[in-house]
């Protein structure tokens, strides 16, 4: 698909009042009968697709105020703008914790109070496109407290992509149980795209920094340590220094349909040096620099893999150019010339065997003072497959549910078994808890590692470091960001960690909808209305018929989740960086 019209003119406006839901109001209910002339149909949704760019929606061209909050159900202190409320019970025991509470379906999430401290209850609190899993059929074998043991249970279960398993017990004979399903099977799954919370915000309480084009020119500026202009004809020059400039080949994002509007380039390379460098990369993701520092020269640069082919000798002299542009400063006084690393993050046998697919990996003979190296690290499949793994184990057999607190299993677990939760002692389960466990934690090691020898390079050798992985945009981001934030400390503010994940996973295109199974956009045949498809969730739920349920079988016509039949891209990316990060700054 090519990219979105950037011309303003043209653009048509989202209609900011189809996210609003108001409750019927006693006026509007007696002039119900009364004839009405059809309502003007809506305006279009703004033509995007899933890489398309920052410009589809002008959001400070949205002037309409927006109407007060239609429906809060006594929820006024806990809710956030533009929050409201689709369904709500009361009375629900929160069986994690014990708890009991109100528990309301809004347009962001699943909100849970407690009735005591009348506060949100975390564990019982998620954002709605943060849910992987929604059962309403769960039996759970009777705790030996309950006084009415023949007093039937409404309960609802709720698995989360964070590794939560919660439970919620609704009062009997009342309708708040299939209210709160209803809502969630509706609502998690948003049918058309302004229905998701993100559009209910006021886009005018953001003003001027809505603009994500600003947004990252003005990170280009701290990185070339230059003043920010305010004005926009100072804004629009130019940005370049001694070794380095920012070109706008990619503004109507006609080079790469992935890539920022705005790239850092070495300075002795052309815009026409660009366009021919970027046919030898896999979807056109030529090399271009993410972070640098002006004191040293070095630089820390992505791309995605070389279309070497499978005997890996097809080559391009303008990339090689390229590539060889990073590291031409000299070091010292001596004149030594920087050296160049290229990382390939993927192991070296997946590495030559994209080599049957015309991709693979470059050769340090064709790249002057550069050496090549592999890091090992698995590609998003075999991420998946492993954190479901671990996931499933312990949600299965743990005495604790996956989100660290006491669960259901470890309340109603059946007690004449005691030996098959991993709690209860058993080497065998132990043993295999420790492998699926140390499965896991050893790709956040491969990924912690790799970051931090790239980010010792570049300060210790003042060598310059390509990375890139397979298609560019989910190990060698985890890569590039993790070395930013080891490297420069801005990237360790609040301020600065927004700008490193608008920076290197939003306008470097990491398919954000994609790996974290929530809607992307999909055209109809028709063309005049956009629709979101849900992509897959994380695990193949349908593989163990244990995760299901928390003790007991369950009816798969009751349940609802994001799988799909098409094929799983989903993976933890997001979530190994997060673990990764914490790491660092511990």
């Amino acid at each position: 698909a090519s990219p979105p019209s950037h011309d303003k003119q043209t653009q048509p406006k989202p209609n900011t009042s189809r996210t609003r839901r108001s409750a019927p109001s006693l006026s509007v209910a007696r002039d119900a009968a009364k004839p009405r002339a059809p309502p003007p149909p809506p305006p279009p949704p703004p033509e995007m697709d899933g890489s398309g760019s920052w410009d589809a929606i002008d959001w400070n061209q949205i002037k309409e105020p927006r109407p007060p909050r239609s429906s809060s159900r006594g929820m006024e202190d806990f809710l956030l703008e533009d929050e409201e409320v689709y369904a709500q019970g009361h009375g629900v025991v929160l069986l994690n914790t014990d708890e009991a509470g109100i528990l309301s379906v809004t347009n962001f999430r699943l909100l849970f109070v407690s009735q005591a401290t009348k506060g949100v209850i975390e564990l019982g609190t998620i954002p709605l496109t943060a849910i992987e899993k929604i059962n309403d059929d769960v039996k759970l074998q009777p705790l030996p407290r309950q006084h009415d043991k023949k007093q039937p249970r409404e309960l609802l279960q709720v698995i989360g992509k964070d590794m939560r398993v919660i439970v919620f017990d609704f009062l009997p004979k009342t309708k708040q149980k299939n209210e709160v399903f209803d809502a969630l099977r509706r609502y998690s799954k948003p049918t058309h795209l302004w229905d998701l919370y993100a559009f209910s915000c006021d886009p005018s309480t953001v003003y001027q920094k809505s603009d994500p084009k600003m947004r990252l020119l003005k990170e280009y500026h701290r990185l070339f340590r230059k003043w920010f202009p305010h004005s926009g004809s100072e804004f629009e020059k130019d940005l370049r220094n001694e070794w380095w400039r920012v070109s706008k080949v990619n503004s109507t994002y006609s080079l790469c349909s992935t890539y920022p509007s705005a790239l850092i380039v070495p300075r002795s390379i052309s815009d026409e040096d660009l366009l021919q460098a970027s046919s030898f990369r896999s979807g056109r993701r030529l090399p271009v620099i993410s972070w640098c520092d002006p004191g040293s020269g070095a630089v820390l640069a992505r791309s995605s893999q070389p279309l070497v082919g499978l005997m890996m000798n097809f080559r391009n002299n303008t990339d090689e150019k390229l590539v060889s542009a990073l590291c031409t400063q000299i070091i010292d006084a001596t004149g030594s010339l920087r050296k160049l690393y290229i990382v390939d993050a993927r192991p070296r046998a997946n590495a030559l065997a994209n080599g049957a697919k015309g991709g693979g990996s470059e050769s340090a003979s064709n790249y002057p003072r550069s050496e090549v190296l592999f890091l090992g690290i698995q590609n998003i499949h075999t991420m998946r497959d492993s954190l479901f793994r671990l996931r499933d184990y312990v949600d299965t057999h743990g005495s604790v549910s996956s989100n660290g607190t006491s669960s259901a299993v470890s309340l109603v677990g059946d007690r004449r078994n005691r030996g098959s939760t991993w709690g209860g002692g058993n080497l065998n389960s132990m043993t295999q808890f420790s492998s699926m466990l140390g499965e896991w934690l050893n790709h956040i090691q491969s990924i912690m590692v790799g970051a931090s020898w790239i980010a010792a390079q570049i300060v210790q050798e003042s060598a310059s470091v390509l990375v890139h992985c397979s298609d560019g945009w989910d190990r060698t981001t985890q890569l590039v960001a993790l070395a930013c934030l080891l490297l420069d400390p801005y990237y360790r503010t609040f301020n600065g960690f927004q700008a490193l994940v608008e920076k290197d996973w939003l306008a470097f295109g990491h398919p954000f909808a994609e790996r974290m199974g929530v809607p992307t956009i999909t055209d109809n045949n028709s063309g005049s209305q956009f629709e979101l498809l849900r992509q897959p969730s994380l695990g193949t739920l349908s593989n163990s018929p244990n995760r299901g349920a928390l003790g007991s079988s369950v009816s798969t016509s009751n349940t609802t989740s994001g799988q799909s039949q098409t094929s799983n891209n989903s993976s933890p990316i997001l979530l190994q960086v997060i673990y990764s990060f914490l790491g660092a700054l511990c």
